[in-house]
C-alpha cells in the first residue's frame, strides 16, 4: 500500500490556519526525507499559496507532487500550470451528495469526470479520481466508476463524513469487485477510526491511503501518517514506502514548519509516550527498556526519557548508583533524588557522581 501524504493540503482546511508557502513548502520537504510516494500539496484553483506550494515542491521533491481539483477546466487547469505531476479528481457518485450537494444526474458527473480525466491526459499529467462519500455509494455504481476510468492508476474511496469502522471497511471492500490495486481510501476520524480504517483498508488488499502528520485535517483529521507508519512496520512488517528511522524527526518537522502542536499524549508523537516516571516502570526499563514499551522509539528516530525522583523506588536508585560506579547509601541518595528530582537517566547518575563519587 502506497501512502499519499495530504497534510499540505488538510492542515490548511483547519479553522483558523493560514500557512505561508514557505512553512508548507519545508513542511513538504520533510515529507519528501520521510519517503512517502505521494505528496498532496494543495488545491492550486483555491489561489494563493496553493499554486507556489505545487509548484516549488514538484520542481525538487523526489515524491510525486498531486494537486487537488474539480473535474473543471479552471480547477484543471490551475493544477497543471503549477506544474503537478498528478491531478486529483473529486466529485460525488452517491444518491444523497448527487440530490443535495450537487442537483446532478449520476450519468452527468460520469461525464464531466471523463472530459476532465481526458484534459489531464492530453496535458501529459496523471488523473486519480476521488469519489466523495463513497462509502455510502452504491457498489454497482463504483464499479462502473472503475470501467469507465481504466486509465486512472488510483481511484479513492472517500468516507467524507467519517462514519466507517474497521469492520464495515472491511466489508464494504470485500464486496467490491475490482482491481484491489487501484484502490485508495480516504479516511475521516469523526468516530476516532481513520487509522484502523486504514489498517483494515490494508488487510483488504487496497493499493493506496490517504495520510496526515499528527492527523491534521478538517473536523477531527485524517489517518495519521505516523500512527499507519508504526502499526505497520510493528504488524505486517512494512512501512509503508517510508524511511522508519526518519519518521519521527520528519513528522516534528512538519509540525515545527507549519507551527503545530501535539498533545503530550498524542500517539507515537507526544512527549508523554516515551517519557517514564513510575517507579515500577523506570526501575524494570533501566534493566530493559521493553519491559514497559510497545516499540524502541529509536527504531523510528525517536527517544526514550527515563525520569527519576518521588516516584523513584530503592532498587531504581540503587541501580543508578552502579550505573555512576559509586558505592553510597541508597536511602540517602533516594533522598536526594526525591529533592532534585524530576531528573533523567543521565542528570540522576551525574548527580550520584558528583555528590557521592
Amino acid at each position: 500500500m502506497r501512502l499519499k501524504d495530504v497534510t499540505l493540503r488538510e492542515a490548511a482546511q483547519m479553522p483558523g490556519r493560514s500557512y505561508t508557502a514557505d512553512q508548507r513548502v519545508a513542511a513538504g520537504r520533510a515529507l519528501d526525507r520521510l519517503g512517502v510516494e505521494y505528496v498532496q500539496a494543495g488545491f492550486p484553483a483555491t489561489g494563493a499559496p496553493d499554486p507556489e506550494v505545487v509548484r516549488r515542491l514538484a520542481a525538487e521533491a523526489d515524491a510525486t507532487v498531486t494537486a487537488l481539483a474539480r473535474p473543471v477546466e479552471g480547477d484543471i487547469d490551475a493544477a497543471l500550470e503549477a506544474g503537478a505531476g498528478v491531478v486529483d479528481l473529486f466529485a460525488p457518485l452517491s444518491d444523497r451528495q448527487l440530490t443535495h450537494s450537487l442537483g446532478k444526474e449520476r450519468e452527468a458527473v460520469l461525464g464531466i469526470l471523463e472530459s476532465a480525466r481526458d484534459r489531464v491526459l492530453e496535458a501529459g499529467a496523471t488523473p486519480h479520481v476521488s469519489v466523495v462519500d463513497a462509502f455510502r455509494t452504491d457498489h454497482d455504481h463504483l464499479g462502473a466508476l472503475f470501467e469507465r476510468f481504466p486509465d486512472a492508476p488510483n481511484v479513492t474511496l472517500a468516507d467524507t463524513v467519517g462514519c466507517r469502522t474497521p469492520e464495515e471497511v472491511r466489508a464494504f471492500l470485500d464486496r467490491l469487485a475490482v482491481d484491489r490495486s487501484r484502490v485508495g481510501v480516504h479516511f475521516h476520524d469523526d468516530i476516532g477510526t481513520a487509522t484502523a480504517n486504514a489498517l483494515a483498508a490494508h488487510a483488504a488488499g487496497v493499493g493506496f491511503a490517504d495520510v496526515s502528520v499528527a492527523a491534521l485535517g478538517e473536523r477531527a483529521g485524517n489517518p495519521a501518517t505516523e500512527e499507519l507508519v508504526v502499526a505497520g512496520t510493528l504488524s505486517r512488517d512494512t512501512a509503508f514506502g517510508t524511511n522508519p528511522r526518519e519518521l519521527v524527526p520528519a513528522c516534528r518537522a512538519v509540525l515545527d514548519a507549519l507551527g503545530e502542536t501535539v498533545p503530550p499524549g498524542k500517539a507515537v508523537l507526544g512527549e508523554a509516550v516515551t517519557t517514564h516516571e513510575s517507579g515500577i516502570h523506570t526501575e524494570a526499563m533501566l534493566a530493559e527498556p521493553s519491559t514497559f514499551e510497545p516499540f524502541d522509539p529509536a527504531r523510528f528516530g525517536g527517544e526514550r526519557t527515563l525520569l527519576f525522583g518521588e516516584g523513584t523506588g530503592r532498587s531504581g536508585a540503587a541501580a543508578l548508583l552502579a550505573e555512576a560506579g559509586v558505592d553510597a547509601d541508597t536511602a540517602a541518595f533516594l533522598a536526594l533524588l526525591r529533592e532534585e528530582g524530576p531528573l533523567d537517566r543521565e542528570e540522576s547518575v551525574a548527580l550520584a557522581r558528583r555528590e557521592f563519587g
